[in-house]
Formats: structure tokens, C-alpha cells, sequence
């Protein structure tokens, strides 16, 4: 099940491993993006640090931690191409793999309704 924050993340959680990506709205807003810098595996955050940086065309912004948790794995991949996120944001896009301090937050997080609806 996909979770979403107000940040504009979506989170999708299998065998303890959370996948942290931005959403399709958040990519729509920024346009092309040009740069992505990740965090470093291992690294640990606290809910709402930045944990990454976007830049487009329009402007950059950060990515934040949507929980407390490991970085236990990041996706090279958009950082050789930032434009897999704008083609893929649910699949390829995504930006790193956390392992939650407490997965039991995840439910404080939006569902899809809830995030759509708060896009109105």
C-alpha cells in the first residue's frame, strides 16, 4: 500500500524496507529536473530532515526524511539521469530505501484519497 506525505512523497513499504520517492504532482511542479544528490547509505534521519535535493529548470528543493530511519540503499540511477523521476515516479524515479525506525508510523502518514483530496 502507498502512503504519502504533505511533502509530496509517496513511501511504499515491502519486508521492512521502506522506497521513498516524490510524487508525480511534486515532479509536474518543478518540470525537468536537471540534478538529483542522495543521501549517503547508512546515513540516519529524523522525520522532516532533508534528506535529498532536487533541482529543475524552476527551482530546487529538498527531499525530506518522510520517518525516522537507515538509509539503507539509494537509486543511482536518476542521479546519472535526473529524467527518469519525471518519466517514472512511481517505478524508476524513486530517490532512496529506508529502514524504519518505527514502522509503525507509516500509518500517520495519508493514503492516496487523503493525498489527492489535499491537492484541491
Amino acid at each position: 500500500m502507498l502512503k504519502f506525505t504533505e511533502d509530496h512523497e509517496w513511501l511504499s513499504t515491502e519486508d521492512g524496507i521502506t522506497t521513498v520517492g516524490i510524487t508525480a504532482h511534486a515532479t509536474e511542479q518543478l518540470g525537468d529536473l536537471v540534478f538529483v544528490e542522495l543521501p549517503e547509505t547508512g546515513a540516519k534521519f529524523s522525520k522532516g530532515d532533508a534528506a535529498a535535493v532536487v533541482e529543475s529548470v524552476k527551482a530546487a528543493s529538498d527531499v525530506y526524511a518522510p520517518l525516522d530511519g537507515e538509509i539503507v540503499e539509494v537509486n543511482d540511477a536518476i542521479t546519472a539521469d535526473p529524467s527518469i523521476v519525471n518519466s517514472d515516479p512511481r517505478g524508476a524515479g524513486w530517490f532512496f530505501k529506508m529502514k524504519l525506525n518505527n514502522p509503525d508510523d507509516l500509518t500517520e502518514l495519508l493514503d492516496e484519497a487523503a493525498y489527492t483530496a489535499s491537492l484541491d
